[in-house]
């Protein structure tokens, strides 16, 4: 986003023992702390004087094989999206369709990052886990990490640092995974379920992100964001039935009963709220290309950013009676 405060004290850690070591230092003074990989997925305020910042930088990842399968233990600090360029090099299928996510592989099972059908929770494995509360290294396997749509134990407030994670891959001869989003398919002139290659799916991610303004572009100013500012809220189907025939939405069968995912961009713009809409004197923006992104179109602050977010939140809830939750972390607000 390109705003937020100098913190009193960063750390960057370029490895395991390095990161461990200087996480539990910090936890031990007393400091209000922050563990950051890519940074790329909030909003940090200008405030932020008393933050001790450390910098997850660690590198490098180890492959086993069982038979059609691959473990791959992955570094906290590895970058995701060289992450997947790598498993579609090597011909394994599973994480394909999450090409273009920017950011660290330590911080994507805590929001269980996700996009054109797969998620982080389908391959994930195990993390290894320095727990805040008890301060023992622990290992969160899936049962532990209570995945749901962009959330987890994590994020719903068990404190800690993920040092590394296991993902499982799949030898499918260069094939992807069959295909659960329909932009895909349509991209490639393909149905869902098909299984085009691993490099056609990347590219075509790519494209698609690209085109929404969701690929990093030094020369794009709408990818000045954080990705979708907002989820797409999970109603009941008795609320989504109140909605306008016309409001996109997905049944997501869930314990409690049948609920619905509505889209919260189509949510925003029915709301009065245009792509590229700003407040007066603001430099934050709804993108031009997205209506979900919130963009700094220079020189913006952190206040502005979140203050354009609480403005599109309340115009929703007004219209709709929706609250629309933020996707990325608010830091210092």
């Amino acid at each position: 986003m390109r705003v937020g405060g100098e913190p009193a004290e960063l750390t960057v850690c370029s490895t395991r023992e390095q990161l461990i070591e200087a996480t539990q230092r910090v936890w031990g003074s007393g400091e209000d702390w922050l563990l950051i990989g890519g940074g790329t997925n909030m909003v940090v305020s200008e405030s932020i004087e008393d933050l001790s910042v450390i910098q997850v930088k660690t590198k490098g990842i180890d492959k086993k094989t069982f038979g059609d399968k691959q473990i791959w233990r992955v570094q906290a600090g590895e970058d995701w999206d060289e992450l997947v360029a790598k498993t579609v090099s090597e011909g394994l299928a599973g994480i394909e369709a999450m090409s273009g996510i920017p950011g660290s592989v330590g911080a994507s099972p805590v929001q269980n990052i996700g996009a054109y059908g797969q998620e982080l929770s389908d391959v994930f494995l195990k993390a290894e886990f320095l727990d805040y509360e008890s301060g023992e290294l622990v290992i969160l396997e899936p049962k532990d990490m209570k995945f749901g749509y962009r959330d987890s134990a994590i994020k719903k407030g068990r404190l800690g640092l993920i040092t590394w994670i296991e993902i499982e891959l799949l030898d499918l001869a260069g094939k992807a995974r069959p295909l659960y989003s329909g932009q895909i398919a349509k991209d490639l002139n393909s149905e869902m379920g098909a299984q085009p290659s691993l490099v056609q799916v990347r590219e075509s991610v790519l494209k698609l992100r690209a085109s929404k303004s969701m690929v990093l572009d030094p020369k794009d100013p709408n990818s000045v964001s954080c990705g979708s500012f907002f989820t797409n809220p999970i109603v009941s189907d008795t609320f989504a039935r109140t909605l306008p025939a016309d409001a996109p939405s997905w049944e997501t069968p869930e314990d409690d009963g049948l609920t619905v995912k509505l889209s919260a961009a189509w949510l925003i713009e029915q709301s009065g709220i245009d792509k590229g809409f700003s407040l007066p004197g603001s430099k934050a923006a709804i993108s031009q290309k997205h209506a979900l992104a919130i963009t700094n179109r220079g020189s913006a602050t952190a206040d502005e950013i979140v203050e354009l977010a609480r403005y599109i939140q309340e115009r929703v809830a007004a219209k709709f009676g929706i609250n629309l939750v933020p996707e990325p972390n608010l830091i210092g607000f």
